[in-house]
């Protein structure tokens, strides 16, 4: 963190369609208050036009600057505790940004859902930000806070329940409706683009241990065929995001010191049942452009439910429960997104410098703050 900086979280993409919603949250929850905030991105025309359009106070800063100008791109980040960056596909328009941030001790915050390009961010960056003391951080969505948070809950509630941590947790996405963002899409795809054209990044893709550097654990439950599961009475299905959630999980537990064993293993399916409601838009050839995405309507009646749960060497069980109030890639993410920047300058401040995962730098801090301003709900079951 950048403790002399002039503000506390920077929102670069702040024109473009979750950058939109970013500064949206901050404007409404915070406005003037105890937070300082500004605006970023290409267009100084177009950032007034989403300042005005978007409620936010008429003295909100702006600050134009462009991932093809790492000048501008320095100078942003030096003013700055933390930036928020919305501009992906990260590996196409994110490597000036991580770089800047890590050599100015910048917080850094992503919404990326890139495993091949976070491998390569972890190599490049983590021992610079260590030195420096800037936090970066991925993946601070939907992909994968509810689920590192979903985990690290349950493994608390085992603490409590049963005394000791689990080593396996199945993650089960009972419920959701929402949809894509032409940036989603257009990330798939450069992300399709690059093993294409080096095929050895589909090794990262494969590996449930990619992003724990030196460190390879046991064989993971495979999670990509339907099958019956007797500890949620139901029979379940691939989760199209489990590829990137699962990685993020076992980096949370490597970064933190194994806390639930080495030997710990996970997975995400989808639960198929009557009952379970799935309404999930999947990525196609008519999917949105980027800029696009779901209407207000659909973020404010989207939703997630999934549940968690934990099982002991013994057999033992605890459940435990994350839910959303928002469409999750969207609504729910960017003030998921938004409230991590403020936990970890606000909260934080003894988090070491690295390339962190959320769950792991903020832990319960962040469950507090989801809970308090984002629309989470964290819940012990039966």
């Amino acid at each position: 963190m950048n403790p002399a900086a002039e503000f506390d979280v920077i929102v670069y993409g702040a024109t473009g369609y979750t950058g939109r919603l970013v500064a949206e949250h901050l404007a409404r929850t915070y406005g003037v208050g105890d937070v300082k905030w500004a605006m970023a991105g290409r267009s100084q025309a177009k950032l007034e036009e989403v300042r005005d359009e978007i409620g936010a106070p008429k003295d909100t800063l702006l600050i134009v600057a462009d991932a093809d100008d790492p000048a501008s791109l320095e100078a942003m980040v030096k003013r700055a505790k933390a930036v928020i960056t919305t501009v992906g596909p990260y590996q196409l328009y994110g490597d000036a940004l991580i770089a800047a941030c890590a050599a100015a001790g910048t917080d850094y915050l992503d919404l990326t859902g890139e495993p091949n390009w976070m491998a390569r961010t972890i190599a490049a960056h983590h021992e610079t930000a260590k030195k420096t003391g800037a936090r970066l951080l991925h993946s601070c969505g939907f992909d994968s806070i509810p689920f590192e948070l979903g985990v690290w809950f349950v493994e608390e509630t085992a603490k409590q329940q049963l005394g000791a941590p689990v080593p396996r947790v199945k993650g089960r996405v009972r419920g959701i409706k929402g949809g894509l963002s032409g940036g989603t899409a257009a990330s798939g795809a450069a992300t399709m683009a690059a093993i294409q054209k080096d095929p050895s990044q589909l090794g990262v893709m494969m590996n449930p241990f990619s992003l724990t550097p030196g460190f390879e654990g046991p064989a993971q439950p495979p999670g990509n065929a339907k099958a019956h599961d007797e500890d949620v009475g139901a029979d379940v299905g691939p989760f199209m995001m489990a590829v990137i959630n699962t990685k993020n999980v076992h980096r949370s537990n490597y970064l933190m010191g194994h806390p639930w064993g080495r030997d710990f293993q996970y997975d995400e399916m989808t639960i198929l049942a009557p009952g379970s409601d799935v309404e999930f838009t999947q990525i196609g050839d008519a999917g949105p452009k980027p800029g696009e995405g779901p209407t207000k309507e659909e973020r404010e009646t989207g939703f997630f439910d999934i549940l968690m749960v934990g099982i002991a060497a013994d057999g033992r069980k605890v459940k435990a429960s994350v839910k959303g109030d928002k469409d999750p890639g969207y609504g729910s993410t960017s003030k998921m997104i938004a409230e991590s920047a403020l936990c970890l300058v606000k909260e934080c401040a003894d988090v070491e410098g690295g390339v962190w995962t959320p769950g792991a730098a903020m832990q319960g801090k962040l469950v507090d703050r989801l809970t308090k301003n984002a629309g989470f709900t964290f819940t012990v079951e039966s």
